[in-house]
């Protein structure tokens, strides 16, 4: 949840994924004469199950909310250089995981707290300019800077009305799920998850920060998004040209997941930093979006599930990153939360997405 210019490693990753050992699901390619669209704009190209139910130097590889392409020393580049660098995963569980950009394997593991040393809820991940990690926390919310190591370096200021109740308006566990930075890594963007108290079920806020000097953030302008019925955000990334890829998702028990992939553009939406409640009806221009696709159309690829879904494929998809770009068309890597549950799975997936869609 960070966008300069990116590579496309990590769906290199995924081709080569069916190295490591697994428990649960085998890895699946596609076959090569089958159909990979899940809409005219999106397709698949494949899915890993590689680190499902795995562990790395006694941490459980699992309850995945987050991905980023850390590239440690050197530029990111655009699609078509050579693969380098690594991909950083985070852990809604108090760790963030190296992954090998080819291969997926854990290089690392770093453990994270709070101030008082307590474990996280950790959600949204950035991997600033200089290297170092933007967290969110969900129970607050808040936004920390980590070192390399794990160490607290900044905390960001976040408005009183997006804390948790009853120090602000948000629900619990519906506060900060993406994080993102816009292109040139001057505004820093989260997405709440769920509405706030007094806003109209729905209409969830995305809040900005501008960088200052010394790499401090303030807080900037805030927008309004309004989701599809009974879904909420999980995960946000900024395009290249400064739009957004929103997810969007919700749970039925016994029926599964619901997974959508929107192209959103703020940069004609009303700033609602001083509007006290979002109604709908009041004038206030909310962020554009354009169905890419419903991930319940994309072709299985032999997946199996744990749970009951209406495409096998699915699972509780919450991390993305974009890992390739060139004229136009994505490369994306999601993975889903397993939320460390025998019927859910970790699972990555590797899609190639053209956002020179109509109204956008």
């Amino acid at each position: 949840m960070r966008l300069r210019t990116v590579l496309a490693t990590a769906t290199a990753g995924l081709a080569a994924a069916t190295t490591l050992t697994a428990a649960g699901p085998a890895n699946a390619r596609p076959d090569s004469s089958a159909g990979h669209a899940c809409s005219p704009t999106v397709s698949i190209d494949r899915f890993s199950d590689a680190l499902d139910k795995t562990t790395y130097e006694g941490t459980f590889v699992g309850n995945l909310s987050a991905l980023a392409v850390d590239l440690p020393h050197s530029r990111l580049r655009s699609s078509g250089g050579t693969p380098i660098g690594s991909l950083a995963a985070l852990s809604d569980r108090s760790a963030l995981f190296g992954l090998d950009e080819r291969t997926l394997a854990p290089e690392s593991v770093v453990p994270l707290a709070d101030e008082s040393g307590a474990a996280l809820d950790s959600e949204g991940l950035v991997v600033d300019r200089d290297g170092t990690r933007l967290i969110t926390g969900e129970t607050e919310p808040s936004v920390r800077r980590y070192s390399r190591d794990g160490r607290i370096l900044d905390r960001l200021p976040v408005p009183d009305a997006l804390r948790v109740a009853p120090a602000g308006r948000a629900v619990s566990n519906g506060t900060f799920e993406g994080l993102t930075l816009l292109p040139g890594g001057r505004t820093l963007l989260a997405s709440m998850e769920y509405a706030l108290s007094g806003d109209s079920a729905g209409i969830v806020r995305f809040q900005t920060w501008n960088r200052t000097k010394g790499d401090r953030f303030e807080l900037g302008r805030q927008y309004a998004y309004r989701t599809d019925t009974g879904l909420g955000v999980p995960e946000v990334q900024a395009t290249p040209d400064g739009r957004l890829l929103v997810l969007e998702r919700g749970f039925t028990a016994g029926v599964g997941n619901t997974v959508r992939l929107y192209l959103a553009d703020p940069r004609r939406a009303t700033d609602t930093s001083g509007v006290e409640n979002l109604t709908g009806q009041d004038g206030v221009r909310l962020i554009r979006k354009t169905l890419l696709a419903d991930i319940v159309n994309c072709p299985s690829l032999g997946a199996t599930a744990k749970q009951p879904q209406p495409n096998p494929l699915l699972d509780n998809i919450e991390g993305m990153a974009i890992t390739g770009y060139s004229k136009g068309r994505l490369k994306v890597l999601l993975v889903s939360d397993d939320n460390q549950n025998a019927a859910q799975t970790t699972r990555f997936y590797s899609l190639r997405v053209r956002t020179t869609v109509p109204n956008q």
